[in-house]
């Protein structure tokens, strides 16, 4: 029989840390921790296999299948922890605890429902075992609204507020409370009966006092918000397989909101904004695990070295802070001891920060979850650097616990120091992840998304974030929050997206309704532009300039580690002397395209490039060209010079000639009149260019081998760059790409035509270089007869973007209609411009390799697509044994870490 159900507590354990696949991260931590001699409540966990039954067969023949084991885990748990789940008896009752876990971690993602078990019985049992009526009556209004919300589907509607938040609301006014913590055991059960009616006039169905009816529809409510739309959006955006599902976590649950001995917290091993070794985290006394995360309270430091830092950046006086925000190092010392020597203990065992949860109930530590904690860029670099030198971990470890992609923070900009000194403070939050933020301010997660739709830098403001939120923080360049802390679900995710934010900004009021916030009396409005500091909390009115990161330190260790252990070079894409120079110190190891074209749009060139176009024959495209001739010498003299020593891929022109004729009627008069010809004439000439289909068009090679002049201007330039280099002592090495080819013989054509440039320009210079020549792979048919071409060419670089387009029949321009849809439903897992297709396209790429090495045993092949700086595709290309994948010059260090990982594994 197949196991759905694995027990834990009391020590023991069914599951172990390395089945995370089955028992998702959370269930198998659960276990370990167990296993290790951690305090943790009993539970069990249901297997991610059993959310691919429930979402593949339904819920009944899921829960049939099931239903026995979960029964026997109640009874388990109930042993365990010396209670009675459902009790109407002298016995306290099991409340329990249902929460998601898939594989990774998945912050607030999916749902949880927490006290289960509480109903009109067991509320009055556990007031009388407690001796604590407010705490029984607060955990019963939580349950019910926690229970409204994720089983039974009570929301808002389209303009309201939260119906359970108005009933909260509501009491508060009457009584004049500021805080939950105000209500008294009359008021929490005022909103018990409050609640079951909202629940009762939303859905026409009454609240179920059943426990077992309560834990059946909290575990399906659990499979089934693997689906929401907040869900789906993280796997799209962290690219999580959909099949993998997640598990459901059942435990016992633990109070912190049984009073003034209690509490709750989040902490981390290490701080996962900078990565520095230095215990952190924030708790709140008399209350429960969403507290901390929803930012509904701003909590206090567990430290008291934090708790004097935060009250520093707070302007709280000493005394304040020791009356009034105690950490818990203070508040609780024997507990925190405990709590120090778990975190200590955890981190050693998994080799890795970790993220804690707990609770303290009436003195007593309970740890709920350990998982590696999410963590910015800079502080994953750091901490990987800094283990390893701990001897924690080793170098190929530390190289392979740096996500490549989060590379990408620490290339970003940061404030401009003589700019930020003239920068107007207006208020200041909590560093909740680092990086400086510019844009104007926007107050949802739609306004987000339509103001980046316009090409606008956006700024997401809110009082707290919620899951709900995750798309229009994606799109934003900072995120603030007047509310929260350091745990909140603001820092956690933003963290985890490398986006800089500031949170727990009390001085702003947040005003939805208007579409502004406040400081001190001035308004800020949608639209109007503010920074972000991450790294310090603060504020700033207006933009505020920004310059390149200086990357040294820990970041040159990794990529010191990355050349050490890569066998694939890295070379980047790049059209001049300076962004060669920029990607030359970003470790890449040459140039594995050079787009001619490019170079033909600065100042007077167009002028030429149109005459050329516009030219009736031969002789006047050759006179145009000669103009080009210095300008293209010129360009190529400085990018073979600044790669000196390295392969400069320098592909020929390629787009089709339309691409740069004048297309509105005033430019073209006025190229009429400095060519001295008719309007008309100029006209009729751009419109004979028109194909139907460009990218199918007189384009790249055919270019080259009906107006042959085109490509030996080209070759002339490149070589004569190359020669001229040579003459002062320098090392160029020219690799010259024929585009587009489908057929062996428009290679050869366009191979003769070099070949013969060449030559002559050796004569005349007095001067030979070495060169290659060798050709663009990017029509299928090049692929597929790839074993003839390589008899011409002496090295294949796959262009996958035209391949991509070719193979899938997806035009680049237009496929943006359809891909959201088709990335919506699953018809693609991936958009396959971004991401390497490596079944289809891959299987073509793989073949020309194959093919290609077969005719020619050292045939040089590499990639020039946008997928060269791709992770997932950086390690296909290491997988197939190219000798090298080229990207844009600041992703040269995501695609070497990359490169040396795929090594690695």
């Amino acid at each position: 029989m197949t196991k759905h159900v694995y027990t834990f507590g009391d020590g023991k354990a069914e599951g172990k840390t390395e089945m995370k696949n089955l028992l998702g991260g959370k269930g198998a931590n659960l276990a370990e921790m167990n296993l290790i001699g951690v305090p943790v409540p009993a539970g069990f966990t249901i297997t991610t296999e059993v959310c691919t039954k429930y979402n593949q067969e339904g819920e009944e023949a899921t829960f049939a299948a099931i239903k026995g084991e979960v029964e026997d885990a109640v009874r388990a748990t109930e042993k365990a922890m010396n209670a009675k789940f459902g009790s109407q008896s002298d016995e306290f009752p099991l409340l329990l605890s249902v929460r998601s876990g898939a594989r990774v971690s998945m912050p607030g993602m999916m749902d949880t429902v927490l006290n289960l078990g509480m109903n009109d019985d067991t509320v009055k049992i556990v007031a009388e075992k407690s001796g604590n009526e407010r705490f029984a009556w607060d955990s019963y209004r939580r349950f019910i609204q926690m229970y409204g919300d994720v089983v039974m589907g009570v929301e808002a509607e389209k303009g309201e507020s939260d119906p359970f938040e108005i009933e909260i609301e509501k009491i508060k006014e009457e009584k004049g409370y500021k805080l939950d913590t105000e209500f008294t055991p009359e008021d929490l059960k005022k909103l018990v009966e409050a609640f079951k009616k909202v629940i009762k006039d939303k859905t026409g169905k009454a609240f179920p006092n059943d426990p077992w009816e309560q834990l059946w529809g909290s575990v399906a409510a659990v499979f089934g918000s693997w689906n929401n739309k907040r869900a789906i959006y993280y796997r799209r955006m962290h690219q999580i397989p959909d099949e993998w599902g997640t598990a459901v976590n059942v435990q016992a649950m633990v109070y912190g909101n049984m009073g003034k001995n209690s509490a709750t917290g989040v902490a981390f091993t290490r701080d996962a904004a900078t990565g520095e070794d230095i215990f952190n985290g924030e708790y709140l006394i008399d209350a429960q695990g969403e507290d901390v995360v929803a930012g509904i309270r701003t909590p206090q430091e567990i430290t008291k070295e934090g708790s004097l830092r935060w009250a520093k950046r707070a302007g709280i006086s000493e005394e304040q802070r020791k009356a009034e925000f105690p950490s818990l190092e203070e508040a609780m010392p024997v507990v925190y001891k405990e709590l120090d020597e778990v975190q200590q203990k955890l981190e050693d065992h998994y080799k890795d920060m970790q993220d804690l949860e707990f609770t303290i109930q009436d003195g007593k530590l309970w740890m709920l979850q350990t998982r590696n904690g999410k963590r910015t860029g800079a502080a994953m670099v750091k901490m990987a650097v800094d283990m390893m030198e701990e001897g924690m971990i080793d170098e190929k470890t530390a190289m392979l616990r740096v996500e490549p992609n989060r590379l990408d923070e620490l290339l970003h900009p940061v404030f401009d120091k003589e700019a930020i000194k003239d920068a107007h403070t207006i208020a200041k939050g909590l560093p909740a992840s680092p990086g400086a933020a510019t844009g104007r301010v926007v107050f949802d997660a739609d306004e987000a998304e339509e103001w980046k739709g316009r090409g606008e830098k956006v700024v997401l403001v809110r009082t707290e974030t919620s899951p709900e939120d995750l798309s229009g923080m994606n799109v934003s360049e900072g995120i603030l929050t007047s509310r929260g802390g350091m745990t909140s679900h603001a820092a956690v995710v933003a963290r985890g997206m490398g986006k800089c934010c500031v949170s727990g900004a009390g001085d702003v009021v947040v005003n939805y309704a208007k579409k502004e916030f406040t400081v001190d009396g001035k308004a800020y409005k949608e639209g109007d532009w503010i920074s972000l500091n991450g790294s310090t909390g603060e504020i700033y009115d207006g933009k505020v300039a920004t310059i390149d990161p200086e990357l040294a330190g820990n970041f040159g260790q990794i990529m010191e580690l990355a050349e050490k252990y890569t066998r694939m070079d890295v070379r980047t894409n790049a059209d001049t002397p300076h962004d060669a120079e920029t990607a030359f110190n970003f470790g890449a190891k040459g140039i594995g395209l050079c787009r001619t074209e490019h170079m033909f749009f600065e100042g007077d060139r167009i002028k030429a490039v149109r005459e050329m176009i516009l030219a009736n024959d031969e002789s006047g495209r050759r006179k145009a060209l000669e103009k080009l001739l210095p300008w293209q010498r010129e360009d190529f003299e400085g990018i073979l010079k600044a790669m000196d020593g390295y392969g400069v891929t320098i592909r020929l022109l390629d787009p089709p000639l339309h691409e740069f004729t004048p297309n509105d009627e005033k430019s073209q008069e006025q190229m009429a009149k400095e060519l001295g010809i008719p309007a008309d004439e100029v006209k009729a000439k751009v419109e004979s260019l028109h194909e139907f289909n460009p990218m199918l068009g007189h384009r790249g090679c055919r270019l080259g081998n009906t107006y042959p002049e085109i490509t030996e201007m080209q070759a002339r330039a490149i070589i004569e760059a190359a020669c001229n280099l040579k003459s002062q002592g320098l090392n160029p090495k020219p690799e010259i790409m024929v585009p587009l080819i489908g057929t062996v013989g428009e290679l050869k054509m366009q191979e003769e035509i070099i070949r013969n440039v060449a030559a002559d320009v050796f004569k005349e210079k007095g001067v030979e270089v070495d060169y290659l020549v060798g050709t663009m792979i990017e029509i299928p048919r090049a692929a597929l007869t790839a074993d003839e071409v390589a008899e011409v060419a002496e090295f294949f670089s796959f262009g996958t973007n035209d391949l991509t387009q070719m193979t899938f029949g997806y035009s680049r321009d237009d496929a943006g209609k359809f891909l959201p849809i088709y990335l919506e439903k699953g018809l693609l897992k991936n958009d396959p411009f971004q991401v390497l297709d490596q079944t289809g396209v891959g299987q073509l790429v793989e073949m020309g390799t194959e093919k290609g090495r077969s005719a020619k045993k050292d045939l040089k092949v590499g990639i020039c697509g946008e997928h060269g700086g791709e992770p997932s595709s950086v390690e296909f290309c290491h997988r197939v044994g190219m000798n090298y994948v080229s990207c844009s010059p600041f992703r040269v260090p995501i695609a070497r870490l990359a490169a040396a990982q795929a090594n690695i594994r």
